[in-house]
């Protein structure tokens, strides 16, 4: 009985947090089905969003509780050493910026601003987004590069919308990152604009930029998508059933599964934003993005692909001022430390 309610309740969890990760609005038509008051101010999406304020302010507590300390190991726990530790820091610029470019070429090629549901008009705006990334991959004029992506957000605002900029605001907080950090050591800026780099104290500010930014675009899309737009994510889940619960005999109506999804998105975006766990939410994150990768085509892989880079800088991410200093020193590409030297 214990073997059977436990597998039950993971089928359900496997199901609800594979359907958070997919974004509706890239395959179905958002247009027809708008956010509202009156689909929030229901219930069930109150109801889940009490519980997962709840469990953030549970969870923020306990973290200071435990005085800051984590769950999963830090890299010291598998022998890293400050030395190459802080080389892999320097690096960590270049892996975002790769997750991040694939993204913005394509979707500059198609005339898209940085997701699928997003058409431009015609214009030179899809060829700035292409410049952008390969700015970005080359790690030339990458500053530059990061205001001219903050610009590029702020025009969506106009062409189209609030809305779909705000869902994309993870793209806000990457530019503030590659602003505030440059593109580390391994880049052209560093061999031909050396002066262009920000101070030790800009570098030091630049995860916090990206966490802040992917989690407020989560937040939104938990709420733009799921819990404030029950249309949408109604249609969504008939045209593509991943409610896959209810279909193996566990009774489980879409509504619940739903709101199920809309508030785990929307937990992972709080302990984000807040800095609640946030190696251990990025390991959740991680997980759920893989979920629906058999199921939908190559787009939602290459537009989930900056949450991934986002993903692995969080979680090398560890929380003090000894982090900060082999975080600077890696990205101004100074000498390692002693390599007999542990991390803290």
């Amino acid at each position: 009985m214990i073997s059977r309610l436990f597998l039950m309740f993971f089928l359900v969890m496997l199901s609800v947090v594979s359907t958070a990760a997919a974004h509706k609005s890239w395959f179905v038509d958002a247009k027809a089905y708008l956010p509202s008051w009156a689909s929030f101010l229901q219930p069930l999406p109150l109801i889940v969003t009490a519980l997962v304020i709840l469990t953030t302010l549970g969870a923020a507590w306990l973290q200071s509780r435990r005085g800051g300390r984590g769950f999963l190991p830090g890299p010291a726990a598998f022998g890293a050493k400050e030395g190459p530790l802080s080389m892999l820091y320097g690096l960590l610029p270049l892996l975002l910026a790769v997750h991040v470019a694939v993204p913005l070429l394509i979707n500059g090629m198609q005339t898209q601003l940085f997701s699928p549901n997003n058409n431009l008009p015609p214009s030179v705006l899809g060829l700035l987004q292409i410049s952008i990334a390969l700015a970005l991959f080359y790690g030339l004029f990458t500053r530059i590069a990061a205001v001219v992506l903050a610009a590029l957000w702020l025009i969506g605002l106009v062409l189209l919308g609030i809305q779909p900029m705000l869902e994309n605001l993870h793209y806000l907080g990457i530019a503030a990152f590659f602003f505030l950090a440059g593109r580390g050591p391994v880049s052209v800026d560093r061999v031909l604009l050396p002066k262009s780099m920000p101070s030790p104290g800009m570098m030091n500010q630049a995860v916090n930029a990206l966490r802040i930014g992917t989690g407020l675009s989560l937040i939104v899309v938990a709420l733009t998508e799921k819990l404030a737009n029950a249309p949408l994510a109604t249609a969504f889940i008939q045209q593509y059933p991943l409610n896959f619960v209810s279909q193996v005999g566990i009774p489980l109506p879409d509504s619940l599964f739903l709101a199920g999804a809309g508030g785990t998105e929307l937990l992972i975006g709080l302990f984000l934003v807040f800095n609640i766990f946030t190696r251990e939410i990025s390991a959740l994150a991680w997980v759920f993005f893989n979920l629906t990768l058999t199921v939908f085509d190559t787009t939602e892989l290459i537009n989930h692909l900056p949450f991934y880079g986002v993903m692995v800088v969080l979680l090398m991410w560890m929380p003090g001022p000894a982090t900060q200093v082999l975080w600077s020193r890696g990205l101004l590409g100074k000498s390692p430390l002693p390599a007999d030297s542990q991390t803290p």
